[in-house]
This record gives structure tokens, C-alpha cells and sequence, in this order.
């Protein structure tokens, strides 16, 4: 058994807004499996597919306090391009941002809602990833980390050192799933999160079982009415392991 990381899943005040920013910034489709919730994925797009990470937008009233622990980033072809894309994407009302980075060549900015994500400068690894070159997640340890998501999904781990690790879908396809080394704890439940999904035929009380034996745990929430499974990876992150399809 094991689950594949299928979309990212975003808190939003208002979802719809939210949405129609994601859309035009990644050129992506938008849909609704009902109120409250927004669905972003590739035009012509066969889910789940490992060529895209999709991303599932909900409502929450909550407002967002602290930095993402969990972010994009966003891949360009050229320099010409990133700057016409950071460019385009405050005309869709994202803003610069400042996370401590200093001076770097990539550029950190923020959706409508405050977001943090990164439009980088060209690099030659990101060139077949898509719009979303990875899936950046802030961690402790990024060997524990390797060693739990490299367990629980099926993706390949590519590289890690005690500063970061990279993994892909086996296929070589879609973006990177990558953990960063950051000094900062988590200090409240995330406002975007991963969301997995094992393979049809999979049973999801298995697949949970077998999650909680590398060390998945309960995040403590009510879960009565739900009908997929939230967990905790080994550093407190919460995820959603969704049914099988």
C-alpha cells in the first residue's frame, strides 16, 4: 500500500476570491464541489494525475496570524519571465513580501489573503514541473521528515542533507515536494496542508493504520463527521488522507 500527494489544501476567508487569484496566476480551471469550497486544477486535467499537484481552497474565518509552513513556488523560464510574472501577479493583487529572506534571486510574495509563496528565478531542474515548480514545506529535521514522506507515499526521495530534502512522483513528472530546514516551531494548525490519497482498491482504514506505524499521529480534532482521515506527520503538520480513487 501507499498514498501519493495529490493537491494542497488552503484555508481562505473568502475561497472564491482566493480561487480566482490562483487560477489566473497558475492558468489553471476553476470548479466547486460545493459552498465554501473551490477547486483549482490544470484545463484538461485527468485527477489524480502526478503531473500536477492540484489545490482545493475552503472557507474559514479564521484569519491568518503567522507565517505559511507550507507555501509554492512558482517556476519561470527566464529572468524576462519571472519579472513579467511577478509583475502580472500584482496586477492580480498579490504583494511583496519579506520573511527574513534578504537578498536573493528569487521573489517572495504574498497572495490576496496573505499567502507566502516564491516566484523563482530560472533554474534548469523546474523546467518540465509546470507553473508550481515545488511544494515547499518549513520543517525541524528534514532527514525525519524524508524518511516519514518517503514511507508513506510512493514518490521517490531524491536528495537530503540535514538542510533539505527533495522528493518527486516516481513518474519524473509534476512538481517537487521539498523540506526546508527553518529555525522557527509551529505554533498553530496549518492553514495549507497536504492532502494524500492511496490508489483505488486501497483500504483507508489500512492505509491509516500503516501511517500511525511510521509516525503519523492524531492531531486531536473531531472527526466524526468527515469521511477521510486527518493525521499529523512526525513534526505536528496536519494532513488529510483522503479516500481511495
Amino acid at each position: 500500500m501507499a498514498t501519493r500527494l495529490v493537491q494542497i489544501n488552503m484555508k481562505a476567508r473568502d475561497d472564491a476570491a482566493l480561487g480566482r487569484f490562483w487560477a489566473e496566476a497558475l492558468g489553471w480551471g476553476v470548479d466547486s464541489e460545493g459552498p465554501g469550497v473551490t477547486n483549482l486544477e490544470p484545463v484538461g486535467f485527468d485527477y489524480p494525475d502526478p503531473a500536477a499537484v492540484c489545490i482545493d481552497i475552503i472557507a474559514h474565518p479564521e484569519p491568518k496570524t503567522v507565517k505559511n509552513r507550507v507555501h509554492l513556488d512558482l517556476a519561470t523560464t527566464s529572468t524576462a519571465h519571472q519579472e513579467k510574472l511577478v509583475a502580472r501577479l500584482k496586477e492580480l493583487g498579490a504583494t511583496l513580501a519579506d520573511v527574513g529572506q534578504g537578498d536573493v534571486p528569487w521573489t517572495v510574495m504574498a497572495d490576496p489573503e496573505g499567502n507566502e509563496f516564491c516566484v523563482l528565478e530560472p533554474r534548469p531542474v523546474y523546467q518540465d514541473t509546470g507553473p508550481v515548480a515545488a511544494v515547499v514545506v518549513d520543517c525541524g529535521d528534514p532527514r525525519e521528515m524524508a524518511r516519514f514522506w518517503g514511507e508513506a507515499m510512493d514518490w521517490t526521495v531524491l536528495e537530503v542533507t540535514d538542510d533539505s530534502a527533495t522528493m518527486r512522483s516516481a513518474k519524473g513528472v509534476g512538481p517537487y515536494l521539498e523540506f526546508v530546514r527553518t529555525p522557527d516551531a509551529k505554533s498553530v494548525w496549518n492553514r495549507v496542508h497536504l492532502d494524500v490519497r492511496p490508489y483505488p482498491g486501497d483500504d483507508l482504514a489500512e492505509e491509516e493504520a500503516r501511517l500511525r506505524t511510521l509516525g503519523a499521529t492524531d492531531p486531536g480534532i473531531d472527526q466524526s463527521e468527515i469521511h477521510w482521515r486527518v493525521l499529523a506527520d512526525p513534526e505536528g503538520n496536519e494532513f488529510c488522507l483522503l479516500a481511495p480513487q
